[in-house]
Order: structure tokens, then C-alpha cells, then sequence
């Protein structure tokens, strides 16, 4: 490894932090013809991924800052892939000084939308270019073609956008699942909302399989092959394919089903709760995605779980095995129709965050760029593509004729499954809440106004009427009343 400053600049492209998807991708862009100059904190680990790998591809491995950077061809393009937070700010301060006008600094980590929006202000003050790239794929992704989120100036994706259209996973049609979403932190919100989707679209088939084993009497390798058919219609998905994968797989060291030696406690790293944390900010309900993170959270807490084992609940009746079938399939429109609703609610969310930041996405095409690489990979994204490419102003996926119709057909089912789940005693706070949310948006009028009016009762919060315009105010006294306009 070199130990002064490179005196030529070769490297079309940098990647500081080289743990396992920081490495990744420096070896993605080198295996596609790309010059990549690597560098990590611990010297030691730009070494291994020279000495592992460095045979993929053109490698410039530099020792300090200063050597990285003058490795970079201008504008210089530098992607910093460390945790999130304060030790990602540390790395830009390090960098920042070292760079020119016109460079750029791209996160490729899972940072929160508002700390890029933050950085990329201050650093276009300096005359440098931040880009927030949401990433998703995992290891896998960064090594062979994940989607790719960024967000930032124009100018800076013009130089920035080929080489990360190259490395991305390309969709069946050939596009590549990279595309510039918007300014300043438009990428990462994004990467966020599709972390947020990805965890109730686990919860739903989780649920799912809960309802196939606990209702319908089946074993995890039968739920695997249902599974694995689902796979083969409409549900055609990265996460329905692992899910029969999980299901089939027998733990090695028991013979037992894998699925009945894993601890039931899901874990979650923060995006799941950033998602339902924003959208309460924005006023945008995406009860699907926070019932999921409500259930891990849940799932982690058994101290709460055995204090209330011995609650008591309802005994479900075995089902004939033609009964059984019969169920699953309901199962299999439920799980849809409330696919279809969270993947709703992610899409509301996407568009009010568009509008209130003012970062003009293209909502279609984030369905584009989903459909391929990224967790939550299914076929229909196609389709919700098609859906905004011929009403970009579409104000929600279940106003869309195809989807309306799909989710009508489905919703006897899916009501049918949610009250055998609870007429069983088994949690099902996915299919609910977005079962919910459907009867919501479809009700001709909502218990809202009681709640209005118990607002202005006892808060002079005023309400409007139905039928004239305007702010009201009762002044509520005994038995007389008197209306007053606000």
C-alpha cells in the first residue's frame, strides 16, 4: 500500500468505510470497470479487501485521507459507508476541508432524512455536493446490484447517476434501479418509507403463517409449499420467496423446524420507527407499518408476555383438511389486500413529504426502481408504476380501477380471516389495521364529528358544519346551548 499522497488521480470513484457493504460496493463498481479508490479508518481492512479481492477489479488503496482524495478524478466523488449519526458527521468533517468546489460527498449509509437535509445545506455553503443514497439490497445488494435511492442536487447526480446506474440491479425490462428521487434528503426519506413498507410487509406474512399453523393445522414444510405457490401468482416477491425458504429449512443440530428453534423476538434497527415517528409528524396514517413495528416491539418484550400467559382466551376447533385449504386460500387474498393497503400508505406518505418539502417525486418511478434489487421486490410494483404513469396525480393506490377492484374481490375474505382470528385468539394487528384503514377511507361518514364535538366541549376547539362554511363554537351551558362562530 502506498504511504505518500498518489501524484496521479485515476479513481472515478471513492469508498471510505469498508466493513462488509462498504466493500461490497467498492468491489461493485470495480467489477464493472470502474477505478475505485478504498479507504478505511483501520488501515488493516483496506489491506484484506486488497489482498481478497483485489484481483475483481482497479483498486487504489490509500492509508490516509489526503492520499484518498488526491486518488479521485475530478469532480470528485466520495461514499462514505460508516454508522449513522455522529460518527457519519465525524468522517464528512475529516473530508469536507480536503475537497474542492464542485466535489461531492455521497452517504451511503441508513441516516435519518433530516440530518442529510442538515449536511447538505451546510455543504452546499462550502461549494460541495452532498448526496443522501438510500441503498437497498444488504450485503448481496451492494455486491451484485442493489436499488439505489440518491437524493441531492441535479448537478451532482448528471456526474454522479451513470456510475451508480451501472452497479444498480437492473429491473426485467432492462432499466436500471437507480434514479435521482429529489433534493436534499428526498433519497434517504425515501430509503426510510421503503424500510417502513418492508417491515409490514414481514408482519403481514408473518401473520399469515401464524393464521396457516394455528387455524389451518399445517406444518411449517406444507406452509412452505403454500407459500411457494403464492410465489408463483400474484404475490411473486423477494420476501414470499425467503419466507418458504425459512419455513422449509430444519435446524441441523435438532431436526426440528427451523422456524420452532429461533427465539420469537424480532429485532429492528430504527427505520421502522423513524417511518411511523415522521408520519405523525406529517399527519399521514400508515397504520399497517406502525402495527408492525408495535409487534416487534411486542415480540421483545417477555417479561409482559409472561406475566399475561395465563390470561384467558378462546379454544379454536380443528379444521377437515378440506376446510383447511379453503382457508388458506382466504389467507392468501388477506395477505394481499392488505399488501396492497400498505404499500398504500407508504406511497400517501412519500407524496405528502414531496409536497411539504418541496421535492417534486416522481412517484412512479420509485416503484420503477423498487422492482429489483431492494427487500421488498415484487412483481406488482410494476403495476403501482403503471398506476402513476397514467395518473400521476393518483391520490392513493386503492383509487386506482385495477387495484380497487383486485381489493373489493378479496375484502369477503379478508374480513372472514380477520374474524377467525379473532374468534381464535390469534393477534393479527397487520390484516386488522389495514382492514381498518380500507373501511375507513371507503366509510360515507366517520365517528370523527363526536370527536370534534367532544373537543369543542370541553376545549372550545371549534368545528365546521356540513352545511355552511366556516368555524363554530358552542357555548355549552346546562341545558342551553348557543352556537357562535369562531
Amino acid at each position: 500500500m502506498p504511504s505518500t499522497p498518489a501524484t496521479t488521480a485515476t479513481a472515478q470513484i471513492g469508498v471510505t468505510g469498508l466493513a462488509v457493504m462498504g466493500s461490497n460496493l467498492a468491489r461493485n463498481f470495480a467489477r464493472h470497470g470502474h477505478t475505485v479508490a478504498v479507504h478505511n479508518r483501520t488501515a488493516a481492512k483496506t489491506k484484506t479487501l486488497i489482498d481478497e479481492h483485489g484481483h475483481e477489479g482497479n483498486f487504489v488503496p490509500a492509508e490516509t485521507a489526503e492520499e484518498f482524495v488526491a486518488a479521485l478524478v475530478k469532480p470528485r466523488r466520495l461514499i462514505i459507508m460508516v454508522k449513522a449519526g455522529d460518527p457519519t458527521d465525524a468522517v464528512i468533517e475529516e473530508f469536507a476541508p480536503l475537497l474542492e468546489e464542485g466535489d461531492m460527498i455521497i452517504d451511503g449509509g441508513n441516516a435519518h432524512f433530516a440530518d442529510t437535509r442538515r449536511r447538505e445545506k451546510n455543504l452546499r455553503e462550502r461549494g460541495i455536493h452532498f448526496v443522501g443514497a438510500g441503498i437497498s439490497g444488504g450485503e448481496e445488494g451492494a455486491l451484485n446490484g442493489p436499488s439505489i435511492m440518491p437524493g441531492g442536487s441535479v448537478e451532482s447526480y448528471k456526474a454522479l447517476g451513470p456510475l451508480l446506474e451501472d452497479i444498480a440491479a437492473k429491473a426485467a425490462d432492462g432499466t436500471p434501479c437507480a434514479v435521482h428521487v429529489g433534493p436534499d434528503g428526498a433519497g434517504h426519506f425515501v430509503k426510510m418509507v421503503h424500510n417502513g413498507i418492508e417491515y409490514a410487509d414481514m408482519q403481514l406474512i408473518a401473520e399469515a403463517y401464524d393464521l396457516l399453523r394455528t387455524v389451518g393445522g399445517f406444518a411449517p414444510e406444507r406452509i412452505a409449499e403454500i407459500f411457494r405457490t403464492w410465489n408463483a401468482g400474484r404475490l411473486d416477491s423477494y420476501l414470499i420467496e425467503i419466507t418458504a425458504e425459512v419455513l422449509a429449512h430444519k435446524d441441523a443440530a435438532t431436526g426440528r423446524p427451523f422456524v420452532d428453534v429461533v427465539a420469537d423476538e424480532a429485532e429492528q434497527k430504527g427505520t421502522g420507527r423513524w417511518t411511523v415517528q415522521t408520519a405523525l409528524d406529517l399527519g399521514v396514517p400508515v397504520s399497517g407499518i406502525a402495527e408492525a413495528v408495535f409487534a416487534r416491539s411486542v415480540s421483545g418484550h417477555k417479561e409482559l408476555r409472561e406475566a399475561a400467559a395465563g390470561l384467558p382466551g378462546p379454544s379454536a376447533g380443528a379444521l377437515s383438511p378440506a376446510e383447511a385449504e379453503e382457508f388458506a386460500a382466504r389467507v392468501e387474498e388477506a395477505l394481499y389486500a392488505s399488501k396492497v393497503v400498505s404499500y398504500a400508505q407508504g406511497w400517501n406518505m412519500i407524496a405528502k413529504a414531496s409536497e411539504e418539502y418541496g421535492w417534486n417525486i416522481d412517484l412512479g418511478a420509485m416503484a420503477a426502481i423498487w422492482r429489483g434489487g431492494c427487500i421488498i421486490r415484487a412483481a406488482f410494483l410494476d403495476r403501482i408504476r403503471a398506476a402513476f404513469a397514467t395518473d400521476p396525480q393518483l391520490p392513493t393506490l386503492l383509487a386506482d380501477r385495477q387495484f380497487a377492484e383486485e381489493v373489493g374481490r378479496a375484502q369477503d375474505a379478508w374480513r372472514e380471516v380477520v374474524a377467525t382470528a379473532v374468534r381464535g385468539g390469534v393477534p393479527t394487528p397487520g390484516f386488522s389495521a389495514t382492514l381498518a384503514y380500507y373501511d375507513a377511507l371507503r366509510a360515507e361518514r366517520l365517528p370523527a364529528a363526536l370527536t370534534q364535538g367532544q373537543r369543542d366541549f370541553f376545549g372550545a376547539h371549534t368545528y365546521r358544519r356540513t352545511d355552511r362554511e366556516g368555524s363554530f363554537h358552542t357555548l355549552w351551558s346546562g341545558d342551553r346551548t348557543e352556537e357562535q362562530t369562531a
